[in-house]
């Protein structure tokens, strides 16, 4: 379902960014891991929930038994630092590949910096969450062990939901984590392009939702080509419906 042309792929491969599969069907995900293009995963608790998985733990099980040699990261789902801090060293004892997800504040708007510089030094793998402003990202970065891998995921596509150019936001993230073990992630894209625009700033990893990832076959297709192939769907679709004036 996901297979790509070996020219695609090599176009993929030689972007300045990893792409990362964000989702939470099972079948889905392993088919994605296999995939060469794709380096990394990602799932959340809001895309748990519209999969229908019931059980958080198991299912996160079952990821791991078959996604195993690729980053992958869960979760946290207490609102409760003490809690997040309980369940992120159960999570991280899940894989050596497993990246704990830990929001940048709570649902109450207590941020996580002290529970992410705990478990930072402690040598747990992060992926710091929803962050939306330079100073989230600064605060972020500043709370994190620098030798330690680590991600900080910008919402970007969320950050251009609201009229705002993200590019500044991440420009500033990616040269700010320069000569560190801390990588920026584009998350939420909004379409294609967002992956080029990820690439052409240097930004380490963007996350695609299946949607998004089915689009790569279109890396630098012939307009022209585009062109003609929409005006047939127009006209064929016309046709079948039987339309008439």
């Amino acid at each position: 379902m996901y297979e790509l042309d070996e020219s695609i792929v090599k176009q993929v491969l030689s972007l300045n960014t990893k792409v990362f599969a964000d989702g939470a069907n099972l079948e889905n995900m392993i088919n994605l891991n296999s995939q060469p293009y794709i380096q990394g995963l990602t799932t959340n608790p809001t895309l748990m929930k519209k999969s229908g998985v019931k059980d958080y733990e198991k299912f996160a099980k079952e990821v791991l038994e078959k996604i195993q040699d690729k980053s992958i990261s869960f979760e946290v789902f207490s609102d409760d630092h003490e809690e997040m801090y309980d369940q992120a060293k159960k999570i991280t004892k899940w894989g050596n590949n497993v990246y704990v997800k830990i929001p940048v504040t709570n649902s109450k708007n207590i941020s996580s910096y002290k529970l992410i510089k705990k478990l930072s030094n402690e040598g747990i793998k992060l992926n710091v969450t929803a962050i939306f402003t330079n100073e989230q990202v600064i605060n972020t970065f500043q709370s994190l062990d620098k030798n330690i891998s680590s991600y900080i995921s910008i919402f970007a596509g969320r950050i251009a939901d609201t009229g705002i150019d993200p590019l500044p936001i991440m420009n500033n993230a990616v040269k700010l984590v320069d000569n560190s073990n801390v990588e920026i992630i584009w998350a939420s894209p909004r379409e294609l392009f967002n992956v080029i625009q990820c690439s052409n700033i240097g930004c380490h990893i963007i996350t695609a939702t299946p949607d998004i990832i089915a689009k790569l076959k279109l890396l630098n297709k012939n307009l022209d080509n585009f062109s003609l192939e929409t005006v047939k769907m127009f006209n064929e679709d016309a046709l079948k419906v039987g339309y008439k004036i």
